[in-house]
């Protein structure tokens, strides 16, 4: 089974969260997902996070926190997401890979039909702001 490494970016601004829902044609299809992407052979983390939100989301980010990785077990293939929280200065973004994105409030996160990979970070997230999980 291949394992797969990934960063993913909690993006915060203004009290809300940044949710990027995939699209049709990527892998866990129209499933709410934090935007990142897999590390390249020998590259930062924090570097990956941020070349991945500029090709994904035309946005630059800076890192403020990183949470404990998170490995899913999928039936062809695993994943470990090295999460990280990120501040951005602006609310603009283009959507260049995802179907759509969106600004939430952390507590309404959870309504989201998220990528079970993501589920875990959520959580974390959530316990980093004194939220309960599954609000």
């Amino acid at each position: 089974m291949t394992h797969i490494h990934v960063t993913c970016a909690i993006i915060e601004r203004n009290g809300l969260v940044l949710a990027a829902r995939r699209s049709a044609s990527m892998h866990l299809p129209l499933k709410w997902e934090f935007p990142g992407g897999k590390i390249r052979k020998g590259e930062d983390p924090g570097e990956c996070l941020k070349r991945e939100i500029r090709e994904e989301l035309d946005l630059e980010i800076y890192i403020s926190g990183e949470l404990s990785p998170s490995t899913r077990n999928y039936t062809d293939f695993s994943v470990t997401l090295h999460p990280y929280v990120c501040r951005v200065f602006s609310f603009k973004f283009k959507l260049l890979e995802h179907a759509e994105a969106a600004w939430l409030p952390p507590q309404k996160l959870p309504g989201l039909d998220w990528a079970e990979a993501d589920l875990p970070v959520l959580d974390a997230y959530h316990a980093t702001l004194e939220l309960p999980s599954g609000v």
